[in-house]
């Protein structure tokens, strides 16, 4: 159930409802959740002190404040402060007790928004996947196999299963963004400086920004509208400024520069979200990505990597045996790094950000996908740097090159997991880039968020069958033994040709792709994986289990052939399919 910050207060300030029943629902809603997913969380506000928050709401308003955030229940990535609450980044041995809250936090409060807690985070917010932390692995809320995204896992975790309507976040490298993507929500990451960072442990103090993950893009202007603004407390804050930018070009990589991982979905989602971008009236602009992911490589192969040294030099020479080995690892990285390398990096990034100043002079904006994919956790835990870094590619230049960005959702995987786009813009045209995103989300089609997963999603693979597998043929058996699902009856792409091989007992065809095919017929089934491990295990040669694009340009898995099929065989491409082949052989007999 999506929870509206917007609506919340609203209602609270109408008198409809107060800000003590919100809690209360809210209180409930953590519990029942927990029993699912209780890893999102490290501290839990007590009850009773987050009942107390809400009364207090409720007895401002009656005195005639008047609360913008009025009753709205938010969480607090756990390397933000909350006065009175630990701070643990992520590690108990860092743990300390803030007597006061970090700037965001107290203007959200003074606004009347109620915290109810801490989330967890990649330890140090170092990492963009959500798994290194000793509290556990928040996972996507869709499929609870593959990762939440991260630093801000937590947090996203906490918006997205409809536990609070806003959550506190962190962006470095993309940890208030790639998070958003994975669970269908949106994410704003402010132009460095334009919301304070006092009261956060830092990561690249220089780079770090606080961010807001939100269910609405009035919710994140809402959060933005309360707490932007120059904090003379905190060295790194800068005047507040409000740049306008319009969306009539918008920039993309080169095919050539794009990166996917193999993923064919995010591949075929992207290109969709261009079109409904470009449904927007914008031009769709192609752009030279080589300057912003030269900028990327500095963040953690040159010599910012020593910034994350800095931040935690002193507790980690004395508490070396308390980091995540891979975050350790990244952290004494730094300590390598010289002063000329330092030097030598600023210079380098100077003359990137010329080419960026260059780039936004044919450009109003940049539409990037957040992340190139997706891993389960296993898989993380596995190759937990190359896996990583991978989720890095479109967002780890935007803070080194001085950049507003704006996550949004732009669809949903088979697999049920979320895949998003980010509109990038020069510094402080963060109020422009969500009058961009509102646009682009009220042209775009992005389809319902798939059901929470509650008792963990059933793995299934998509097949495609193009000959004696259909409905009514010999060898449907074979799926419908295993419990197979007919999704659709629909065609290929038209670059298929089908033969009848020679000498095939039962008949069976041969589909190759080819430059000159057609459309062919085929029927897709579902299966769930282990189904489909046993159903490939019998496919015989000379055929294989491939993948094949369809008509719509999405690409399952399905029968292929092996050269040798060829043999002998007859080219039946122009009967559209094997039903046309077979009542052929029927009436000619």
């Amino acid at each position: 159930m999506i929870m509206d910050a917007t609506a919340i207060a609203a209602a609270v300030l109408r008198g409809e409802t107060t800000a003590l029943a919100v809690a209360q629902d809210v209180l409930t809603r953590i519990a029942i959740y927990d029993a699912v997913q209780p890893q999102a969380w490290i501290t839990r506000s007590d009850e009773d002190a987050v009942i107390a928050a809400a009364r207090q709401v409720d007895e401002r308003l009656a005195r005639g404040e008047h609360l913008p955030l009025a009753g709205v229940p938010f969480a607090i990535k756990d390397n933000i402060d909350l006065g009175g609450v630990p701070t643990t980044a992520a590690c108990p041995d860092f743990a300390y007790v803030p007597e006061r809250s970090a700037h965001v936090v107290e203007r959200m409060i003074a606004a009347g928004a109620v915290p109810v807690g801490k989330t967890n985070l990649d330890q140090f917010a170092t990492g963009l996947n959500g798994t290194r932390s000793p509290y556990g692995a928040p996972a996507c809320v869709f499929n609870r196999s593959y990762v939440s995204g991260g630093s801000s896992s937590g947090s996203a975790v906490v918006v997205a299963a409809g536990l609070v309507p806003i959550a506190l976040g962190t962006d470095t490298a993309g940890s208030g963004r790639v998070p958003a993507a994975f669970n269908g929500l949106i994410g704003m990451k402010p132009t460095k400086g334009r919301w304070s960072t006092r009261g956060l442990v830092p990561a690249c103090r220089s780079l770090d920004c606080i961010t807001v993950f939100a269910q609405t893009i009035a919710d994140a202007q809402l959060v933005d509208q309360v707490v932007a603004g120059f904090d003379p407390a905190d060295s790194l804050s800068r005047p507040l400024e409000d740049r306008s930018v319009g969306m009539a070009r918008i920039g993309v990589p080169r095919r050539d520069q794009l990166a996917w991982c193999g993923d064919a979905a995010s591949e075929r989602l992207y290109d969709t979200a261009l079109a409904q971008l470009a449904a927007t009236g914008a031009a769709i602009v192609d752009v030279d990505m080589a300057p912003l992911k030269e900028a990327a490589l500095l963040l953690y192969n040159g010599p910012w990597v020593a910034e994350r040294t800095a931040a935690l030099e002193g507790f980690l020479a004395d508490h070396a045996d308390a980091f995540d080995p891979t975050v350790r690892a990244i952290v004494e990285g730094g300590r390598s790094t010289s002063g000329t390398d330092v030097f030598k990096g600023m210079y380098r990034l100077a003359e990137l950000q010329r080419h960026a100043e260059a780039m936004w002079r044919d450009i109003d904006m940049l539409a990037l996908p957040t992340a190139p994919t997706i891993y389960r956790i296993a898989e993380m835990r596995a190759a937990p740097v190359v896996l990583n870094s991978n989720l890095g590619i479109y967002t780890n230049f935007v803070n080194l090159l001085d950049m507003a960005a704006l996550a949004l959702p732009a669809g949903y995987r088979d697999n049920r997991t979320g895949f998003g786009i980010t509109l990038i813009a020069p510094a402080w045209t963060d109020r422009a880039l969500l009058d961009a995103g509102r646009a682009y989300l009220e042209q775009a089609d992005i389809p319902e968020q798939p059901p929470l997963d509650l008792e963990g999603v059933v793995e299934t693979v998509k097949l495609a069958v193009v000959g004696a597998h259909l409905e009514g043929m010999p060898l449907h058996w074979q799926l419908t033994s295993r419990g197979a699902r007919l999704t659709q009856a629909t065609q290929t792409a038209p670059t298929y040709r089908l033969y009848a091989m020679a000498d095939s007992m039962p008949p069976k065809p041969a589909l190759v792709h080819a430059a000159d095919g057609a459309a062919i017929a085929v029927e897709v089934y579902e299966l769930d994986v282990a189904a489909f491990g046993s159903f490939v295990a019998e496919v015989p040669a000379p055929l294989a289990i491939g993948t094949v694009t369809l008509a719509d340009g999405s690409q399952v898995k399905g029968f292929v052939a092996e050269p040798r099929a060829m043999d002998g065989a007859k080219d039946i491409t122009h009967l559209g399919g094997w039903r046309a082949f077979v009542a052929s052989t029927v009436s000619i007999a």
